[in-house]
């Protein structure tokens, strides 16, 4: 009898062990998040599978146009010439290839392009990435500290000449395309006035330069990534800058500004420790969500310099339909995206702890 409830009771404790497990994950606010998150890189990965395929032309279309206006080929001789290099059956159900792509993907393997013979797709993006993060993350940091800066200028001189220039000109600069401001720099800095070398500034890196931890090596990625930094650092400054002035004014006009103030407290101190302390605290899950935009945000600019980070990888393999870098580089992207707006979340529930409290996510 004994050992009847004995066992009855291990079996309840058992059965109870995964349903609090199960209650306890759902109160998570990290684990809800974090599995909303996977779900949404999922969709989305799903969903840029099948929209890649609906593309006009494939891999072998474009590679058959390429020889026959560059060799003079035949059709039938470029057809049979793409058919053998090209390691892919696009006569193959696209359900039963999306299915060998979440296999692939599962195991950690992104597929190898379709251009690039022999290359795997995650050779191709540790490559060509660190030099897109490089470039936009040093102009994310600058236009940041920048912005900053500025917005708390401004807000401090309210009404004043500064103010309305500098509010004007951030206001065009953050209303304009980043590729347009691009193409222009590069019409009139590097055609028309010629104040940049164009054509050695193409690429990332200079030919025989060695990647290491030294001044050559830093200088010449720095004169590679100088136009893109720079168009980055004009079409985002301005945003940061209009978004600290306002969160400064409105920090101004809290009753502990005024409190300090009639306590006769230094203005550094007002200015650093009561009003750009909690003025900043908004630009910070700002910055977060940014971030994960350095990979998809590159593109256009990149293309628009020929300079070779993973935006150039991107713009290379749509035009060359290679279906499994355009997919890794889509799940690097939005990844990124994803992750960053989690980390965002996440960062905003430890500033403002009201919204750990369940329900009060609304």
């Amino acid at each position: 009898m004994s050992e009847d409830i004995a066992s009855t009771s291990g079996k309840r404790t058992s059965t109870a062990l995964p349903v609090r497990m199960i209650q306890r994950w759902r109160k998570s606010l990290l684990m809800r998040r974090l599995a909303k998150a996977l779900l949404t890189i999922f969709m989305a990965t799903s969903l840029t599978f099948f929209l890649i395929r609906l593309m006009p032309s494939n891999p072998i279309q474009v590679y058959v146009t390429q020889l026959i206006s560059t060799f003079g080929l035949s059709y039938q001789e470029a057809t049979n010439m793409a058919a053998s290099l090209f390691s892919i059956d696009l006569d193959k159900p696209v359900i039963l290839q999306y299915f060998d792509f979440l296999g692939n993907l599962v195991r950690g393997n992104l597929g190898k392009s379709l251009i690039s013979h022999g290359t795997t797709v995650t050779s191709m993006i540790a490559e060509f990435l660190p030099w897109t993060l490089f470039s936009v993350g040093t102009a994310l940091l600058i236009s940041y500290v920048l912005g900053v800066l500025l917005g708390m200028f401004t807000a401090y001189r309210r009404g004043s000449v500064f103010d309305h220039v500098l509010t004007t000109v951030a206001s065009i600069l953050s209303s304009v395309p980043n590729y347009i401001i691009a193409i222009l720099m590069l019409v009139f800095l590097g055609v028309r006035w010629r104040l940049v070398p164009l054509t050695t500034m193409r690429g990332s890196l200079s030919p025989g330069v060695v990647p290491g931890f030294t001044w050559e090596f830093f200088s010449d990625a720095l004169f590679h990534a100088f136009m893109p930094i720079l168009t980055y650092v004009l079409t985002t400054v301005g945003r940061w800058m209009l978004m600290m002035k306002n969160s400064t004014l409105n920090t101004l006009g809290e009753d502990y500004v005024t409190v300090a103030r009639a306590r006769g407290l230094k203005n550094s101190t007002i200015t650093l420790s009561y009003v750009g302390r909690n003025a900043i605290l908004p630009l910070i899950t700002n910055l977060a969500i940014s971030i994960g935009f350095i990979i998809g945000g590159a593109a256009l600019i990149e293309g628009t310099f020929v300079y070779k980070g993973i935006g150039w990888i991107l713009l290379t393999s749509i035009n060359q339909r290679d279906y499994p870098v355009m997919q890794g580089v889509f799940l690097c992207i939005t990844a990124s995206v994803v992750l960053s707006n989690l980390a965002a979340e996440l960062l905003y529930s430890r500033l403002d702890p009201r919204i750990r409290v369940p329900g009060g996510e609304g």
